[in-house]
């Protein structure tokens, strides 16, 4: 299969665009970014099918994910996005089950949702054991190990006899869950061009962030007309059919810039091999656990990862930990009704705003290469359509805590927390996007940042957001929150305009630069 008729680029369109190479792939900088002055020269240019040229660059080699056919990379896409939504499944779908679960280990239901919260907790540590070792072996076989841990762990909570047992195995299922969110965003860096990223990105988010929202849906119907342990066993059978889908399906992306090509005839099939795929020269090092965690020293992946860590916390993860309680105390509303009201009203809220979300940001990337005569990028152009989520997200979680605080029909909230969440999948599908496009080759140590900080953040909420309504009114707690929203958001006003000084003056991880 030749690479240069992939993603309609055909021979015309690729022709003999001539570069100086050095200028147009530069290591400093932006890195994949650094497409400037169009001298003629040297190097030849594969182009998409607007003429701007590729970036990354893919060799041609039949085996680089970037040459799979578009077929493959959008199935590739579909199953690490189906695996993100089912990390927060295997979390979130016992939530609306807090009554029963509680009544059964004779708890408090706001002690019950403790057990989500370590699991969530966990899911955010988990990921800095599995990233160096995909970074070694592959993406493959850790997501095939990581869903089956997931599997028997969720199995394992649906069996536990003791409170103890319960917290055991959901510390077990955040673990082997933390994968599916930072090793899926790199195998979409992996597979996805620069133009098609914000898209394939923001499909990638819309799944994880409304698997949050879906998952009270079945868990619902399941804690009350079944059992709570059904909340278990039902993400335990989704993620050993996934484990299925996967060893047959999901080829290993993982492939080094500048590698030797392999000779073979069946270079997807080779790409579905378990082992023998580790990139030449590359070992596992004890320094590579400790180096994933230079990217917390950049300030746009750590402030851009600390506002959306926040505004996720308070937009979907805050709506799932209480709904339990505030609508069965304001409402009178079973497991089944409150699955259903949580659900659907934060997943028409997701879905709308991916609708958004994707187009804006690739859009607006386009249109900025475009009105260059040298395409060359500018990452800080798709921070520009994060402005409606960063109005709407706060207003949604007023218009939540004063309709909660006067006992609206129960409308009001779901409008609320519907509104946040349209205003969240905006703000992760830019985000998302923008810090992959500043720092391509650490896309699972960016993932994995901002899946930490989510988790940490997150796994707080169980701890204080009833305490805090019920101490100070659920009016003023959420004015608290939409402040501490509006001031996270400074920092990425800030890189709007001044984004590409700050990341010259740091400028680029040493590691994982030919990925």
């Amino acid at each position: 299969m030749s690479s240069d008729k992939l993603d309609g680029v055909d021979e015309k369109s690729s022709g003999q665009v001539q570069v100086d190479a050095k200028s147009a792939f530069s290591s400093t900088g932006d890195q994949e970014s650094q497409i400037v002055h169009l001298d003629i020269r040297q190097a030849n240019l594969k182009l998409d099918k607007t003429g701007l040229p590729l970036v990354p660059q893919p060799s041609d080699d039949a085996s680089d994910p970037l040459n799979f056919p578009q077929w493959l990379k959008i199935a590739i896409l579909l199953q690490v996005s189906l695996l993100a939504l089912l990390g927060p499944l295997n979390q979130a779908t016992v939530n609306p089950a807090f009554v029963p679960l509680a009544a059964h280990f004779k708890i408090s239901t706001v002690v019950a949702s403790y057990q989500t919260t370590i699991a969530i907790a966990f899911a955010g540590i988990g990921s800095f054991v599995w990233v160096p070792l995909a970074n070694t072996y592959g993406r493959r076989p850790l997501l095939l190990f990581t869903t089956l841990i997931a599997a028997a762990s969720s199995l394992g909570s649906g069996k536990a006899l003791t409170w103890s047992q319960l917290i055991a195995t959901r510390v077990l299922n955040g673990l082997g869950t933390s994968s599916f969110f930072t090793l899926g965003a790199g195998m979409v860096s992996d597979t996805f061009f620069l133009h098609e990223r914000g898209r394939a990105m923001g499909v990638f988010t819309v799944f994880l962030t409304n698997s949050a929202h879906i998952a009270p849906i079945p868990g619902g119907f399941l804690g009350q007309y079944v059992s709570y342990r059904w909340c278990y066993y039902l993400p335990a059978i989704l993620d050993l059919t996934m484990f299925v889908v996967m060893f047959f399906c999901l080829p290993e992306t993982l492939y080094l810039r500048g590698s030797t090509p392999v000779v073979t005839d069946k270079p997807i099939l080779r790409r579905m091999k378990l082992w023998g795929l580790r990139p030449e020269g590359k070992h596992l090092k004890g320094s590579d656990f400790l180096q994933q965690f230079i990217m917390f020293k950049y300030p746009t992946v750590l402030l851009t990862a600390f506002y959306y860590s926040v505004t996720f916390t308070f937009s979907s993860i805050l709506p799932a930990v209480t709904s339990a309680t505030l609508f069965r105390r304001l409402y009178k509303f079973n497991a089944s009704q409150t699955g259903l009201a949580l659900g659907l009203g934060t997943l028409v809220g997701s879905t709308l705003g991916e609708l958004l979300g994707g187009i804006v940001v690739d859009r607006s990337m386009y249109l900025s290469r475009k009105g260059k005569k040298d395409g060359s990028i500018v990452p800080e152009v798709r921070l520009q359509g994060i402005w409606v989520g960063a109005i709407l997200q706060p207003i949604g979680l007023l218009i939540w805590g004063f309709c909660i605080r006067y006992k609206t029909p129960y409308i009001g909230p779901t409008m609320g927390f519907g509104i946040m969440c349209f205003a969240i999948q905006i703000i992760s599908t830019v985000l998302y996007s923008y810090n992959t496009d500043c720092y391509k080759p650490q896309t699972p140590e960016i993932a994995q940042v901002m899946n930490f900080g989510r988790q940490i953040v997150g796994m707080t909420t169980g701890f204080w957001a009833i305490a805090m309504g019920d101490k100070i009114g659920y009016q003023f707690m959420a004015i608290t929150l939409a402040l501490v929203s509006l001031v996270t958001f400074i920092p990425v006003v800030l890189f709007m305009f001044h984004g590409k000084t700050i990341r010259d003056r740091m400028g680029v991880p040493s590691y994982n630069l030919s990925l």
